[in-house]
């Protein structure tokens, strides 16, 4: 089985790799590391450059866990990519970072945290960074 982690470059997303790291420890199991871009990945702020993935790498390296990195820049949505990797890898637990929205904000834009809690087929835990 697997972990699967939707990360981005944020407080937010080291929170959530730091968790998922710890769950696939536990678990004996493989971490899928998930970052997209629904448009240009250069000016994306949510897609991984290649020094941040090269960080990323040598974290989860370090942390001696099986691990694959996933980037993709497909037009999705990050929700949509995230599931896609739970179906395809039968994850077992899917880890996700959730930053504070106005109630607005979310009416406007969505929310990519709650697309993913309510379309995962398995457990998602939801993890804070710390203030």
């Amino acid at each position: 089985m697997t972990v699967v982690v939707g990360y981005i470059p944020t407080p937010e997303g080291e929170a959530a790799l730091d968790h998922a790291i710890s769950e696939a420890q536990k678990r004996e199991t493989r971490l899928v590391v998930v970052n997209s871009s629904r448009g240009d990945a250069l000016v994306d702020p949510r897609y991984a450059l290649d020094d941040q993935v090269d960080k990323l790498r040598s974290t989860l390296e370090a942390a001696a866990v099986e691990h694959e990195v996933v980037q993709s820049v497909r037009g999705r949505e990050a929700a949509e990519e995230v599931i896609d990797a739970v179906e395809q890898h039968r994850a077992e637990l899917v880890v996700i970072g959730l930053r504070r929205r106005t109630a607005v904000g979310k009416l406007i834009m969505g929310s990519t945290a709650q697309r993913i809690l309510l379309g995962s087929p398995c457990p998602v835990l939801a993890v804070k960074a710390p203030h």
